[in-house]
C-alpha cells in the first residue's frame, strides 16, 4: 500500500483531515477556479444596486447592495468555499505527483489527533509521507 492509498483509508476513515489554502486554490489560475461561481454573482449584485439607483432612488440602491452582500457573505462564499475544498481534494487525492506538487506550493496540510489525545500535524515544510507512515494503525 503506498503512502497516498494509506492517506486515503485514513481520510475515509475521519482519522486524519486533509486542510487545504482556499484563497490560493480559489485564485485565477488554479484548475479549481470557477469564474463563473465568482465573478457572475458579483456582477448581478452591482447591476441590481445601479438599476435600483437609478431606476427609483439611491436608498433602494443602498437596501438592494447591503441585503445582496449579506446573501454573498453568508449564503454564497461558503457554497463556495466547500466547492473549491472538494475540488481540489480530488485533484490532489487523484494521484501522487499531483499531491507532491500541490504540496510543495504550500496549499495543502495535514492533521490527526491520536487516540491518546496527542495532535500531530503536517505542512508544506513536513515530509507528508513520512507523516502518513508515522500514524499508527487503528
Amino acid at each position: 500500500m503506498t503512502e497516498l492509498e494509506r492517506l486515503r483509508a485514513l481520510l475515509d476513515s475521519g482519522r486524519v483531515k486533509l486542510g487545504v489554502h482556499i484563497r490560493k486554490m480559489n485564485s485565477p489560475g488554479s484548475p479549481v477556479y470557477r469564474s463563473l461561481e465568482n465573478v457572475l454573482p458579483a456582477a448581478a449584485i452591482l447591476t441590481a444596486s445601479f438599476t435600483a439607483t437609478l431606476l427609483v432612488h439611491f436608498y433602494l440602491g443602498a437596501v438592494v447592495l447591503a441585503v445582496a452582500c449579506w446573501w454573498w457573505l453568508a449564503r454564497w462564499m461558503p457554497r463556495v468555499k466547500d466547492g473549491v475544498f472538494d475540488r481540489t481534494s480530488a485533484l490532489v487525492l487523484a494521484d501522487e505527483a499531483s499531491f507532491d506538487f500541490w504540496w510543495s506550493r504550500g496549499v495543502l496540510s495535514l492533521y490527526a489527533q491520536l487516540p491518546g489525545g496527542e495532535e500531530r500535524a503536517a505542512a508544506r515544510k513536513d515530509d507528508w509521507r513520512a507523516w502518513v507512515r508515522a500514524i499508527p494503525d487503528g
